[in-house]
C-alpha cells in the first residue's frame, strides 16, 4: 500500500498592479514603458486612463482592440465635459482630483470583489506623482502604493531642494539668483 501525497497547491497569482498616468504624453508613455517591464517580470497590469485618453488610444489602433492578456487598458472619467479643453492642465487637475477619487476607488472595490482567474486581485498601485491623491485612495483600500517620477532625477533633486536655496540665499523667493543681480 503507498501512500500519496496530497496535490500540490494551486499556483499564486501573479501580483497584479494598477497603474494610474497623469493624462499627457510625457508621463503616459513613461508608465506604459513600466508596465511592460513589469509583464515581462511576471506583473499582470490595469493600466488606468481618463475616458477621454482611452478613445484617443483606441483610435489609434488598427483593427479590433482586445482588453485581455497581461496588460488591461480601463478608463475612468476625470470630471470634465467631453468637448471640455484638456490642455488647460490647472482646470484638468483640478477637475481629476475632485472626481477620479471615487470612481478610482469603484475600480479598485470591482476587481478586488470579483478578480478575474488570471489576473488575481490588485496587489498595487503605481500612480503618477501628479495623481497623488490615488496614493490615499490605494491606502485607504488596503493596498500598497509608490508613486512614480517620470522626469529627469536631476530635475527632481532640484525640485527637492528648492527651500534649502531659498533659505541659504542662493536663490530669493521669486527664483532670482543673488549672485546674478
Amino acid at each position: 500500500m503507498g501512500s500519496s501525497s496530497p496535490p500540490p497547491p494551486p499556483p499564486s497569482p501573479p501580483p497584479h498592479a494598477l497603474v494610474l498616468p497623469y493624462p499627457a504624453q510625457g508621463h503616459v508613455i513613461p508608465l506604459m514603458e513600466l508596465s511592460h517591464r513589469l509583464v515581462d517580470r511576471g506583473f499582470t497590469i490595469t493600466f488606468v486612463n481618463t475616458h477621454f485618453d482611452r478613445a484617443r488610444v483606441r483610435a489609434s489602433q488598427p483593427g479590433p482592440w482586445a482588453d485581455t492578456g497581461p496588460l488591461r487598458l480601463v478608463s475612468i472619467p476625470d470630471g470634465l465635459e467631453p468637448r471640455a479643453d484638456r490642455n488647460d492642465l490647472g482646470r484638468l487637475t483640478l477637475a481629476m482630483q475632485e472626481h477620479m477619487p471615487g470612481h478610482l476607488e469603484e475600480l479598485i472595490r470591482a476587481s478586488s470583489a470579483e478578480p478575474e482567474p488570471e489576473r488575481g486581485p490588485l496587489t498595487c498601485v503605481i500612480a503618477d506623482h501628479s495623481m497623488a491623491w490615488a496614493l490615499d485612495v490605494a491606502k485607504k483600500m488596503g493596498l500598497r502604493a509608490v508613486a512614480f517620477w517620470s522626469s529627469s532625477a536631476g530635475l527632481l533633486a532640484t525640485m527637492l531642494d528648492v527651500p534649502n536655496m531659498i533659505e541659504d540665499g542662493t536663490i530669493d523667493t521669486n527664483g532670482q539668483d543673488r549672485y546674478l543681480t
